[in-house]
């Protein structure tokens, strides 16, 4: 049971760690954005942003008010869900939001659900067969795809199988509201970047992994004893090389809904990334302070799973942690 106990702690100690660097970083974006010169109403008025049409924006959107009771206002708001309007105030952030993170969702979906189990894969092949053609083969094609930017690989893939083959389409023109089954196949080759990508990061730490566990004692014991070499690999070695991959994943998973900027924008796929660069050509501030928003508490949120995780299957390091505090 203090076994128990301890884990719980820790989690909850995690969740309230978790709740102060959002609190943290929702304190810094809005600071961020009261920093920045204009505000909403000079973004709607333009050239008319001065004298009573400013104040009379200003009054109705209430940026009249101290900054302070304005943080107060938006953070309880957000809390509920509820981002406000956007600076032309004619649709609420949430639903503008809501569609995006949606399609962002449906893109990094459909990249973990290849990339994760070919990672993995090619990762433990690499880890066993170091040094030999697999590994080094393996190995070349992560450095290849770390290396060549996102904007290069999505063009190279438009040249190729849009233009040359014509198998799918080169962008994606389903509108944002439309059902997730009509951005097929679209977003095809936006997925396949992605899944480049997450492959690249994902099985260089589960080689790694690999190539430790099996050099470990317990491995070296198992071997002394006659245990075959398959049972080593997969009840041995393989369990405790997945556990150091949980973080990679976890900021990979992070980095898919948030991150992945560049390749909506090649690819025109109205997902989060791509409703932040249109915010912020448009001077969209408050739809910028949302995104941000959610982003960083994706992070915060998606890296708590995976410390959970973690400790729930690590009782080493539970232990090790649980005497740290």
């Amino acid at each position: 049971m203090g076994r128990h106990d301890g884990m719980y702690g820790l989690i909850a100690r995690r969740f309230a760690l978790g709740l102060v660097t959002v609190w943290l970083v929702s304190v810094i974006i809005f600071l961020g954005v009261e920093a920045l010169p204009g505000d909403a109403c000079t973004a709607i008025l333009e050239r008319d942003a001065h004298g009573e049409a400013l104040a009379a924006c200003r009054k109705a959107m209430g940026l009249d008010t101290p900054a302070l009771a304005r943080y107060a206002e938006w953070a309880a708001g957000v809390v509920q869900g509820d981002f406000g309007m956007s600076a032309g105030g004619q649709e609420s952030i949430a639903q503008m939001v809501g569609y995006r993170v949606r399609n962002s969702l449906l893109l990094a979906a459909g990249a973990l659900a290849v990339g994760i189990p070919l990672a993995i894969t090619l990762g433990v092949v690499a880890g066993l067969t170091r040094d030999r053609w697999p590994d080094l083969l393996f190995s070349t094609g992560v450095i290849l795809a770390m290396t060549i930017p996102e904007f290069v690989a999505a063009t190279v893939l438009i040249l190729v199988f849009a233009i040359w083959l014509g198998w799918v389409p080169a962008i994606v023109l389903t509108p944002a509201d439309a059902p997730p089954l009509e951005f097929f196949p679209e977003f095809i080759l936006a997925s396949t970047v992605l899944t480049m990508l997450m492959i690249a990061h994902v099985m260089r730490m589960i080689r790694a992994s690999v190539i430790e566990a099996m050099a470990s004692d317990y491995v070296q014991m198992a071997t002394l004893k006659g245990v075959p070499y398959w049972r080593i690999v997969f009840r041995h070695a393989l369990p405790n090389a997945l556990l150091p991959a949980i973080n990679v994943i976890a900021l990979t998973v992070a980095w898919l809904l948030g991150g992945v900027v560049v390749v909506e924008v090649v690819f025109n796929y109205p997902g989060l990334g791509r409703l932040l660069v249109d915010a912020i050509s448009d001077r969209d501030l408050p739809v910028v302070q949302a995104i941000t928003m959610i982003v960083a508490a994706t992070y915060v949120g998606v890296n708590l799973v995976a410390d959970i995780l973690s400790l729930a299957l690590n009782p080493r390091l539970r232990s090790h942690r649980a005497r740290q505090r």
